[in-house]
């Protein structure tokens, strides 16, 4: 019986003009809907059946975005079903799935973030133009934007301080490391700009660098040092904010230095810190460690 209502819906779906790559979709959505709910018939479905079938599916592992497509695969079926006056409503019309799965963001282990930055090297104007600036990308957590808008006024050398121009027009003060300090004052005695160019980091031809440029100089350079995963400027970002929380343990700080408005959006970071913490936990406690015998904690 409800092969045969299946089987109907898809040729409902055939004379709409749907692709067959759509229609087989549709139809392994459903047939897993029915697979779940047996012995109950689709039809006779309800919005308690369907909120079950998507909690044993997401118990089973299935991704956010892989259960809204399967739940809107359904609210279709039981919107056709209700339009041929088959049933009285649609069960799946005020079901939600699961909020998307955040991403979390990538960051280099610290040992690789100084490795790459350590092999980028050369006398060229370029190379000294690199280091110094994925350096301080690195030492303030920068923005691709804000990297490629700050201008040679936004660095205070004295105090070793860099004025940022952020998301929304806001600005804020940064403090910069001795590393990317260094690099920099060597990038100024290398830089060929003409007198009105007010740029700090500027290309071959002595304009303002792009970000487009800035992303594949990182990309070279990771694949130049061997880098065994794609490179961005994010990530630097990203290793800033998760190398700086694993060190000092204040999300504050870190939120401030990142510029972000709320502090939710530099939550996230904590969850890196805690895949760091139990990757150190599961190398150095001894009752993480398998395979050991009972009586050898004792000792």
């Amino acid at each position: 019986m409800d092969d045969d209502l299946i089987a109907r819906f898809a040729a409902h779906l055939t004379v709409a003009g749907r692709s067959p790559h759509t229609l087989a979709a549709y139809r392994a959505d459903l047939s897993l809907l029915q697979e779940l709910l047996q012995p109950l018939p689709l039809r006779d479905a309800g919005a308690a059946d369907l909120r079950k079938a998507l909690a044993r599916l997401h118990a089973q592992g299935l991704g956010s975005r892989s259960l809204a497509r399967r739940l809107s695969s359904w609210r279709r079926f039981y919107h056709w079903l209700q339009q041929g006056l088959q049933r009285d409503d649609n069960p799946a019309a005020g079901l939600r799935p699961p909020k998307r799965d955040k991403l979390l963001p990538k960051a280099l282990p610290v040992d690789g973030a100084a490795a790459l930055l350590d092999r980028i090297d050369g006398d060229g104007e370029l190379d000294i133009r690199d280091r110094a600036l994925f350096e301080l990308v690195y030492s303030c957590g920068l923005r691709l934007s804000e990297t490629v808008g700050l201008d040679l006024q936004d660095v205070d050398f004295s105090d070793r301080l860099v004025r940022v121009r952020g998301k929304g027009g806001k600005t804020r003060l940064v403090p910069i490391g001795a590393e990317a300090m260094q690099r920099l004052r060597q990038w100024l005695e290398s830089r060929q700009a003409s007198a009105d160019e007010a740029a700090l980091f500027t290309g071959r031809h002595g304009r303002r660098l792009g970000g487009r440029q800035v992303e594949k100089r990182l990309r070279d350079w990771a694949i130049k040092t061997g880098a065994e995963q794609h490179v961005h400027p994010h990530m630097l970002r990203h290793s800033f904010a998760s190398h700086l929380l694993q060190s000092s343990g204040d999300l504050r700080a870190v939120q401030e230095l990142l510029g972000h408005a709320n502090l939710s959006s530099t939550q996230i970071y904590t969850a890196l810190d805690f895949q760091h913490l139990a990757k150190v936990y599961d190398k150095a406690h001894p009752r993480a460690r398998k395979g050991r015998k009972p009586d050898d904690d004792e000792n």
